[in-house]
């Protein structure tokens, strides 16, 4: 019984399909594959080559961008380095002109405290002559009222009046010069 089934059984083995199935699907794979080829391979290989395209550009176009960026932060940099020099100039100058200016407004204070001190003076020797002036004129009209009732004279006379005012006077001055 075995035989019989081994024999019948390598006729119909499901693994093996009939020859003739066989070359009519080898025919139509071949015509399909034939179809894919001509049609739709140099679609798909025309899709791929426009892909690969777009990346390699989008990445030069990256890379541009990369370099114009970097380009753009050193000129930045460049220009931000370049503004911290000009304000530190400019602070600089400033403080040069403030130091110039206090320098100028001391000399300037300086100048009107030396002219209000020449003006206090001159102001003072003003008064000192005209406070001489009048003693001369005090001291020697009591000077010379004194001297008329001493000498019993009158010593009305202005000139010989004006020399004994001034002789004594000088002698005062003398005297006061000497003591010091």
């Amino acid at each position: 019984m075995s035989l019989v089934y081994l024999a019948a059984g390598e006729a119909e083995n499901p693994l093996i399909p009939p020859i003739p199935e066989l070359v009519i699907g080898l025919i139509a794979f071949v015509i399909v594959f034939g179809f894919l080829a001509k049609k739709l391979l140099p679609n798909i290989n025309k899709v791929l080559e426009e892909r690969r395209e777009a990346i390699e550009g989008g990445i030069e176009k990256a890379e541009a961008a990369q370099t114009e960026a970097q380009s753009v932060l050193e000129q930045y940099k460049a220009q931000l380095a370049e503004a911290r020099h000009e304000a530190a100039r400019l602070r600089q100058e400033a403080q040069e002109q403030g130091a110039a200016l206090i320098a100028e407004m001391r000399a300037e204070g300086q100048r009107q405290r030396e002219e209000i001190v020449a003006a206090g003076h001159a102001q003072i020797e003003a008064d000192r002559k005209a406070a001489a002036s009048s003693l001369r004129q005090d001291v020697g009209k009591l000077a010379t009222d004194l001297a008329g009732k001493l000498v019993g004279e009158s010593l009305e006379d202005h000139a010989r009046q004006s020399r004994v005012i001034d002789r004594f006077l000088d002698d005062l001055e003398e005297k006061a010069e000497a003591t010091r």
